[in-house]
């Protein structure tokens, strides 16, 4: 999970708003916001427009942000390589 609303909310910023400095979608804020996962791009864009430095990545989508943000096919693919196996 990600601290997108909480931190949005602390700054009274609606997704709108967010959304606008941000340069993506109403919805796209609403997706990150539940947790799914998004790219690299995205979330600098977001850290960007919640007024933070980019160093305040952890803080924002917790230290496991880039293995999220990775396509399951990717995650699925490494532990293949890692394990030797898919199960």
């Amino acid at each position: 999970m990600n601290n997108v609303q909480k931190i949005r909310e602390q700054k009274l910023m609606s997704k709108a708003e967010l959304a606008r400095r941000c340069g993506l979608s109403v919805l796209t804020i609403d997706r990150l916001e539940r947790g799914l996962p998004c790219r690299m791009d995205t979330m600098r864009k977001v850290i960007i427009g919640l007024g933070l430095s980019l160093d305040d990545k952890d803080l924002v989508f917790g230290p496991d942000a880039d293995e999220e943000s990775r396509p399951a096919s990717a995650r699925k693919a490494d532990k293949v390589v890692a394990t030797g196996s898919g199960a």
